[in-house]
């Protein structure tokens, strides 16, 4: 076991942007090649179905990923587990550039997955090592910020990489971003799990805590908040491109600088969680995001049925249902890891792994939505608005937060 004596804790401001800088790399390989998308259906001679799919094994890869990368760094520690993971982001990432076989890039981003799926349990069980109640919940805004930079940034990014160099460019790209994290993180990242807090691999406390935390009413609404909104924000990174660059006939490119547009919809909202959580209850800014996110559905559904495919009402509806994601998942993921004192890159682990199997079995199914114009997806958000409300009426306080559990 890797010895915790020595542990120190880190300058704030110097842990802080390490975490910046590294969250974003869980999110990244998801949104930086979807305007490749369609080249990519046309170079491997598949159907849309089994490339869209790509989206579904990474975020599967992550799903099933997150609980034991949780485990190890709660026995292990942070820093050599987020070391390793993206070590095997390096190597996925460049195994998937070289690929000619849909199936083998299928299995490789799976794999994408497990090593990314790091960048965002073990960074989120290191700001619970270093923050508690509304600092946490604002820390967890800012990290959903940078996290959030990935929609903002990749399909830009992604577009004009595809255009002018080839989608395997794109996963080059991220292979080497992942190098360079992992330089950072080995050089100036110190370990932040104290030896009293570091929990020892064994089934049987495990399965105890699991159980105790899955008993535990309030995580299990604030997860599944989580888990609706994440869903939602990566379903229209799936489905847009098929709209703007298949039905309205716009470059990769150019939708790229669309999503940057929409993107920056979804940073605004962390960002708002980042500075409004220490200064407003959680309720208000929970159904204020909410009402962003139904504004957002109504105007995709409307203007589907009524008008058809179109870039405007597109691009309209989609920032103000980003702008409600960005918002609602890194707070429900900051009060939902406030509730515990220990175990954290567990119960993080598990947070995160029930909403990336909710998201998995989302992508799976978006596969299959029509993709003619933008009401399916409309009427898909106006479903999740419905199920969010009913959970945040029961989640959010209306008065202070319980103090925190220890299991």
């Amino acid at each position: 076991m890797t010895d915790h004596t020595s542990t120190r804790m880190p300058n704030r401001r110097l842990l802080i942007a390490i975490l910046l800088g590294v969250i974003p790399l869980s999110q990244f390989p998801i949104d930086v090649y979807t305007p490749a998308i369609p080249d990519m259906i046309r170079e491997f001679g598949t159907s849309a179905t089994l490339v869209q799919n790509s989206v579904s094994a990474y975020v599967l890869g992550m799903a099933i990923g997150l609980l034991p990368v949780g485990i190890i760094a709660d026995a292990r520690g942070r820093k050599p587990t987020l070391l390793i993971c993206l070590a095997l982001l390096v190597v996925a990432s460049l195994s998937i550039a070289a690929t000619t076989d849909i199936w083998v890039l299928l299995v490789l981003r799976f794999v994408q997955g497990v090593g990314g799926c790091a960048c965002m349990v073990v960074v989120y069980a290191i700001a619970a090592d270093t923050s508690r109640g509304k600092q946490l919940t604002s820390l967890s805004g800012w990290l959903g910020a940078s996290w959030g930079l990935a929609p903002v940034i990749a399909p830009a990014i992604g577009g004009l990489l595809v255009q002018f160099v080839s989608w395997r460019g794109i996963f080059v790209l991220i292979a080497v971003l992942a190098a360079i994290a992992g330089v950072v993180v080995w050089r100036w990242l110190p370990e932040t799990l104290t030896a009293a807090a570091a929990v020892p691999v064994r089934p049987g406390v495990i399965a105890r805590v699991l159980a105790s935390t899955l008993r535990h009413k309030l995580f299990i609404g604030l997860t599944l908040v989580f888990a609706v909104f994440a869903s939602a924000q990566l379903l229209f990174g799936v489905v847009a491109p098929l709209l703007y660059e298949v039905e309205l006939g716009l470059s990769p490119a150019t939708y790229g600088l669309i999503a940057l547009l929409i993107g920056a919809a979804n940073l605004g909202g962390e960002l708002a969680t980042g500075s409004l959580a220490t200064r407003v209850s959680s309720r208000l800014l929970g159904f204020s995001a909410l009402a962003s996110f139904t504004v957002g559905a109504v105007i995709l559904t409307a203007s589907g049925l009524l008008v058809g495919p179109d870039a405007v009402f597109l691009t309209i509806g989609g920032m103000f249902v980003m702008l409600g994601c960005g918002a609602l998942c890194p707070m429900a993921y900051g009060l939902a890891l406030g509730l515990f004192d220990r175990n954290l890159g567990l119960i993080g682990g598990l947070t995160s792994a029930v909403c990336y199997l909710f998201v998995a079995v989302t992508m799976a199914s978006a596969a299959t939505l029509p993709d003619d114009s933008q009401a399916p997806i409309g009427l898909v958000y106006l479903g999740c608005a419905v199920v969010g409300g009913i959970v945040l009426a029961l989640c959010l306080p209306r008065r202070a937060r319980t103090p925190a559990v220890v299991v």
